[in-house]
Order: C-alpha cells, then structure tokens, then sequence
C-alpha cells in the first residue's frame, strides 16, 4: 500500500446485499487486512467444491464476496473524494 493512504479511512457509503452499510472511518490498513481475509475465506471455500456444490457453502461464498466487493468500492469512494 502506498503512503499516501496513511490515515484515510472508509467513507461509509457502500452497501453489500442490500442491508448492510460499510462503517465510516475504518482505517484503509484495517479495511485492506479485512478484505484480504474475505477474499482468501472465498478462495478457500471455493477450493473445497468437488462436484456438486451445497447451497450453504454457495450462500456462503455470496455472502463473502459480496462484503469485500462493498469494502472495496468504499476504499474507491473515499479515496477518489480524499476522505
């Protein structure tokens, strides 16, 4: 990560599934470690499928993927706004 990150935060506008809200001024280093999480959460999942997959584990992935794409369009938001 750049340093001309430091001390931005999230802007708190992004949505994931239609009900849930990014929290503002989470830390980009916090937001990028959480995100990191999430999307290696996904790859792992996603690693286990042999064959037919089972709805919980394909809800679960949706939900996963859905949390860091809002995560990360939130970081696009405040940093093209230069919150």
């Amino acid at each position: 990560m750049s340093g001309n990150q430091s001390g931005r935060t999230t802007a708190g506008v992004a949505t994931f599934l239609e009900m849930f809200r990014v929290q503002p001024g989470v830390p980009y280093e916090r937001a990028i470690e959480e995100i990191s999480v999430l999307v290696g959460c996904t790859r792992d999942l996603s690693d286990q499928f042999t064959g037919e997959a089972n709805p919980a584990a394909i809800t679960a992935l949706h939900y996963l993927s859905a949390l860091a794409k809002a995560l990360l369009n939130d970081l696009e938001v405040s940093r093209n706004a230069g919150v």
